[in-house]
């Protein structure tokens, strides 16, 4: 079952990667659950999924952040409706890399079956 909802993940994470390069931040903004959290370095816990979309079309423009790679390093599952993700991120820009580093995500499968980010912390690996 857990290589089942690994791939149900990485298709999630996919269609916000693409959305997000594609400039459609409020599409990016739909892999969250209504009342997400995410926990960005230097900021506030942002809750809710219009506040998310507004942070990160405000971070796109403000850092020039023109794509996000993504890469799962461990899921475990937790329940029926509920996973835990390990991973690595980069952000790139223009010019090439502007940052790297780590994440957790807490999913949440909601009513329809879709698996979403609740929860999203995050952290650089640059000094």
């Amino acid at each position: 079952m857990i290589d089942s909802v690994k791939e149900a993940l990485a298709r999630a994470s996919a269609r916000f990667v693409e959305r997000f390069y594609a400039g459609d931040i409020a599409g990016a903004a739909e892999v969250y659950t209504e009342d997400a959290r995410i926990l960005p370095p230097g900021a506030d816990m942002i809750t809710g999924k219009p506040a998310i979309a507004e942070f990160w079309a405000g971070a796109a423009e403000a850092f020039g952040i023109k794509s996000i790679t993504l890469e799962t390093v461990v899921v475990e599952q937790q329940g029926a409706d509920s996973a835990c993700e390990i991973g690595r991120f980069s952000l790139s820009g223009e010019e090439g890399m502007l940052d790297q580093g780590k994440y957790v995500v807490v999913w949440k499968r909601d009513a329809d079956g879709e698996w979403r980010w609740d929860w999203d912390i995050w952290n650089s690996s640059q000094s």
